[in-house]
């Protein structure tokens, strides 16, 4: 989808996000990391540990180098930050498909532990999507702070209705997280709306894997228990 200049007075979304703190977008990767090193071994790919640190290998010189992200970003951070959530991604659809094999085989786990698994998978999925809406919606964080960036990729309620909002609104990771929550929750969209054929796509899998996730692995749970 090509770039546009964007009128801002005639459209809601059509206003530039500000420079906006890395650090809430850390913390949920940090929390990702320590709901993957808790899981049992037999739902980790590899040492429980090996994953996390080098998701941290990449988060903390990203966090030095880039504290705010800014129009003036580099394709060279660009490209990290997206390998760092494109690897809390494996992380936990590894963990789900281990869990998922695991049931399937016939493999007795005691209940209790199918269901933390289960929250820490369904957790994780809500952050990684939150992530993955955070670095995609109009080209990223960076991208939605200049003045040329492509349509919206969500429509969020403050764009249909402006006057519900502060004149300069924009979405930051936490309209996102929530999306993701609520998507997980749902397993539909809520009051957030996908516009683009990659947003239906990403919400479409995140719906299935919290699907998956309750139906499969919690309802197998609670009959053990």
């Amino acid at each position: 989808m090509a770039a546009v200049e964007v009128d801002r007075d005639s459209c809601a979304w059509g206003l530039t996000s500000q420079p906006e703190s890395r650090w809430l977008a850390s913390a949920a990767v940090v929390a990702a990391a320590l709901l993957y090193v808790t899981l049992p071994e037999r739902f980790t790919l590899g040492p429980a540990w090996l994953l996390p640190v080098l998701e941290l290998a990449l988060l903390v010189p990203l966090s030095i180098a880039v504290p705010t992200r800014h129009a003036r970003e580099t394709v060279a951070h660009r490209v990290a930050s997206l390998t760092l959530v494109a690897i809390v991604s494996a992380a936990n659809v590894a963990s789900l498909v281990l869990l998922v094999v695991s049931l399937l085989n016939g493999v007795q786990r005691a209940g209790q532990e199918l269901i933390f698994a289960a929250m820490q998978i369904w957790l994780t999925n809500v952050i990684v999507f939150g992530l993955w809406y955070w670095e995609l919606d109009r080209g990223g964080p960076s991208a939605r702070c200049r003045t040329s960036h492509r349509e919206p990729d969500f429509l969020f309620p403050q764009m249909s209705t402006p006057a519900a909002a502060p004149s300069n609104w924009a979405p930051k990771f936490l309209d996102y997280l929530y999306v993701a929550f609520t998507n997980a929750t749902a397993f539909s969209p809520t009051d957030t709306l996908p516009l683009t054929a990659w947003a239906k796509v990403l919400m479409a899998i995140q719906s299935l894997t919290s699907l998956l996730t309750v139906a499969l692995v919690a309802g197998r749970a609670v009959n053990i228990l």
